[in-house]
């Protein structure tokens, strides 16, 4: 009778556990941003922040990874590359912001930002649409990705922001992001690795984790094709809108 009521928690955790990483890796491979907002917050209740923070980005680097052989072709390399070169020159800013004492406000003010952007996009689609590839605003969200990312592990938003302005098709968008995000998550984890944060744990929560990432990974894929380039980008911005509005709620209420 102990040994059933022992096991119980365990098992129910893990379920939980699997079922987290399925629908956050599911909207990552499915739209190419927004795990982290659903994997951290709700595996942080199961175990501690010290192994869900780590275990999330191990899980966007495979994710990525896959993504990344399954759709090179539809790799915009060099927007990748040049995103990713400027947010190297970010991540200091952001390192600093982190310590500044009135980061809530620039976080607060951000998260409004970033939902009066996305719901008048939303609202007045094709406003704005670049055409070409416009270099300069193309290493300004690449640098505000990385003062984000450092700051608040959040590089999302300028390089989604980006990528609508672009017009890029589903297929490019999420095969571009996720170019992207394989060697910035690869560099974060070199980070947590020399903090000393990869521990076994996270390792051993990774192995268990796989069995739901992947399948989640082919059905992000198969549900991003079935999108059209309009469509794809209403759910975009409202999915911009959902990440501003946890940013500015979770500042005012202390909670992230």
């Amino acid at each position: 009778m102990e040994n059933t009521v022992s096991e119980s928690p365990i098992h129910a955790s893990l379920v939980f556990v699997l079922a987290i990483v399925f629908v956050a890796t599911l909207v990552r491979s499915t739209f190419g941003f927004g795990e982290a907002l659903i994997a951290v917050p709700l595996l942080s209740f199961v175990m501690p922040l010290q192994v869900a923070a780590p275990l999330a980005v191990l899980l966007s680097i495979a994710a990525a990874a896959v993504v990344v052989v399954q759709d090179w072709k539809h790799i915009h390399l060099k927007s990748a590359v040049g995103l990713l070169s400027a947010t190297v020159f970010g991540i200091p800013i952001g390192l600093w912001l982190l310590t500044n004492p009135h980061q809530q406000i620039v976080k607060a003010c951000l998260g409004i930002l970033i939902m009066l952007f996305s719901a008048y996009s939303l609202w007045n689609s094709g406003t704005f649409h670049l055409k070409h590839e416009n270099r300069p605003l193309l290493l300004l969200s690449g640098f505000l990705a990385g003062i984000l990312g450092g700051a608040y592990g959040m590089n999302g938003p300028p390089l989604v922001v980006y990528g609508s302005l672009r017009r890029w098709s589903p297929q490019h968008f999420r095969a571009t992001i996720h170019a992207y995000f394989l060697p910035a998550s690869i560099l974060g984890m070199i980070g947590y690795w020399s903090a000393g944060l990869w521990t076994r744990t996270v390792t051993n929560e990774f192995l268990f984790s796989l069995p739901a990432m992947l399948p989640a990974v082919f059905a992000g894929r198969a549900l991003n094709r079935r999108f059209s380039g309009t469509g794809f980008l209403k759910y975009v911005y409202v999915g911009l809108i959902l990440i501003g509005a946890i940013l500015f709620v979770g500042t005012i209420t202390h909670r992230i």
